[in-house]
């Protein structure tokens, strides 16, 4: 994504101290002609000056508060990006109240931002998730459709997901808010916190510290991953190019596997002839928040219509990610001796 297409331009980002808002914010600031201007939506104004410490702050500006709450005034913003969102699988389970809220509530506020602007592009970031729980290899393409189950708790958040969807499509049909959805993969890479609770970050700390990969379940379940990086050129891509009332899928379909697959490779590729792979028989795995197993092809082609594809391998995307955790565990270990 040639980022000088937002030269000039003043763009908000919430979730911004998140991986992806972070990345998307270091892209923005970091290349291009060094005019683009983001406006940073952020709980913590003291933790985001720290998270971009090392970037121009004369074109960064921080909006502080909760999204819910964010006031439709004209702040001159041409793009918006819609990355806020409760992620953590245990509050799917633990608060789904509060994560339905969170999804409905800040999607619609910032829609209405978007249209009391108004802006020339807004990109909501979604989920693989809300096609369900696909039970074949077949590609899922966005028009393919879902299983989900309303009366399941953990629905909490690929329902809201969906609903948020709906909201841009509604916003965009009634009131022609250019507004458009970026379904994304699992995501990661460098930047991801050491102590971050899903499994890719665990079975990096597995292959760091010589641990055993210990899985859940059987790590049947099948998806494809994308490199952070590539997430952010996708985004980009569909807020500059996408079309108005439509989704994208984003994933590298080259990285398809299954979880078990994936941690063999971590286990060969990074464990240093230390690190095995054990299944341990923990019960019902829903009720930790883990979805059922699963096979989601993701189809990226639409999305590569618009000139996207990903650059980063499965195996480079750990390999940066790794070389970055070892980093903070070597700080860490500093900090706590």
């Amino acid at each position: 994504m040639d980022i000088s297409f937002f030269d000039h331009a003043k763009i908000l980002v919430t979730g911004a101290s998140g991986l992806i808002g972070k990345a998307i914010v270091t892209k923005l600031l970091s290349e291009g002609s060094g005019s683009a201007e983001v406006y940073a939506l952020v709980r913590d104004e003291g933790k985001a000056r720290r998270v971009f410490s090392r970037l121009p702050q004369e074109r960064l500006h921080y909006l502080v508060g909760d999204m819910c709450e964010l006031k439709a005034e004209n702040l001159g913003i041409h793009y918006i990006i819609h990355g806020a969102s409760k992620t953590a699988s245990r509050e799917f389970i633990d608060e789904p109240v509060e994560v339905i809220r969170t999804s409905i509530l800040g999607t619609e506020r910032l829609l209405e931002f978007a249209r009391a602007n108004p802006v020339k592009g807004f990109v909501y970031l979604s989920s693989m998730e809300v096609y369900g729980t696909p039970l074949t290899d077949e590609k899922v393409t966005e028009q393919s459709a879902t299983n989900l189950d309303t009366m399941h708790v953990r629905s909490s958040y690929p329902e809201s997901k969906r609903l948020s969807e709906c909201l841009c499509a509604a916003y965009a049909s009634e009131y022609s808010v250019p507004a458009k959805v970026v379904r994304l993969t699992q995501t990661f890479g460098c930047g991801v916190d050491y102590n971050d609770g899903r499994v890719f970050a665990e079975f990096a700390r597995c292959a760091i510290e010589g641990r055993d990969i210990v899985l859940k379940t059987k790590g049947e379940t099948k998806r494809c991953y994308l490199d952070v990086s590539d997430a952010v050129d996708a985004i980009l891509t569909v807020l500059a190019y996408g079309k108005s009332g439509e989704a994208y899928n984003a994933a590298n379909e080259e990285s398809y596997c299954s979880v078990y697959e994936l941690a063999e490779m971590v286990a060969r590729e990074f464990g240093r002839g230390k690190v095995k792979v054990r299944i341990e028989d923990y019960g019902d795995a829903e009720k930790l928040g883990y979805a059922k197993t699963l096979k989601m092809n993701l189809s990226a082609a639409k999305l590569r219509e618009l000139g996207w594809s990903p650059q980063i391998s499965l195996k480079a995307t750990f390999d940066s990610m790794i070389c970055d955790m070892k980093k903070q565990f070597i700080e860490q270990t500093r900090k706590n001796p």
